[in-house]
């Protein structure tokens, strides 16, 4: 059962979290962080059920990015005028705040900290994690974004001569907002938003990672993970056989696909292996 939980921010900002403890007491093995992706939520369609999954061995914690647009109705995007602004720096500040929340939390002292992001989430985690070396012992990319500009020429060009352009919501009909200083975050941290260059030099990857995809995800994203993976070999690539970028899954939940099954087990996998080379009698004690 899922504890719900607030963080408040300096700037008046709201972190809306969800926490799944582990379901044996006492055994849990790491402490897995969920980030959702573009135009996501931590109660969308399959987080919730992963979560729940995962917690029979791990403590969870899923939760809003502060700008995701999301208010205090948990599925349904009531903040525009936030999502308008939701730079990377925005969201790289409140995984560093909900990070720091709970690793001053004793219950979760000594846990391995892993971070799982879907899509736009994932590319957040693996910046993150550069950012903070020794912090993080994995991350796991669900259909993950290796390049943080996701938005279209007409997108840009919008955004820098009217200062707004809009992208559509599939699932709501909404036009949501995004405005210029979205791309001015993007230029004016280009080197910190390379990650295919990061990962490549190894400065700060010092931590373990899996791409867990879809053979049916987008062709850019697919592209982008066989990339990586070239310039990492030491980078798992898992194809999800049939699987699409939410792993057949969809909101509101319909229940358990034969794809997002192999997507957890596949995660599951990957902790326990990370988890048990580290704690190797031959384990030098730094960070995987």
């Amino acid at each position: 059962m899922a504890i719900d939980f607030q963080i408040p921010l300096k700037d008046g900002a709201v972190l809306r979290c969800s926490r799944f403890p582990a379901q044996s007491p006492g055994t849990s093995k790491s402490l897995i962080v969920i980030a959702h992706g573009y135009k996501g939520f931590k109660d969308w369609g399959m987080f919730p059920h992963a979560a729940e999954y995962l917690s029979r061995n791990h403590e969870i914690v899923t939760f809003n990015f502060s700008h995701n647009g999301i208010g205090d109705e948990p599925d349904q995007f009531t903040e525009l005028e936030k999502f308008a602004v939701n730079t990377y720096d925005r969201e790289l500040s409140d995984l560093n705040s909900l990070i720091a929340h709970l690793q001053s939390d004793l219950q979760f002292h000594g846990l391995p900290l892993f971070l799982l992001g879907h899509s736009r989430g994932a590319g957040v985690c693996l910046v993150y994690a550069l950012d903070h070396p020794g912090q993080v012992r994995g991350v796991i990319s669900w259909n993950g974004i290796t390049n943080l500009n996701l938005f279209s020429d007409k997108q840009k060009e919008e955004m820098r001569e009217a200062g707004r352009s809009y992208v559509l919501n599939g699932r709501t009909g909404q036009q949501m907002p995004l405005d210029r200083v979205i791309l001015e975050d993007l230029d004016s941290q280009r080197d910190r938003y390379d990650i295919l260059g990061r990962m490549a030099l190894g400065s700060g990857s010092d931590f373990s990672a899996v791409l867990i995809q879809g053979s049916e995800d987008g062709a850019h994203l697919r592209k982008g993970s066989a990339e990586l993976v070239k310039l990492r070999p030491d980078i798992s690539l898992i194809q999800i056989q049939g699987g699409n970028h939410t792993f057949g899954t969809v909101h509101p939940f319909q229940g358990f696909t034969e794809s997002f099954s192999e997507a957890l087990q596949a995660t599951q996998s990957f902790i326990a292996a990370t988890v048990g080379a580290s704690s190797s009698p031959h384990h030098d004690g730094k960070q995987d």
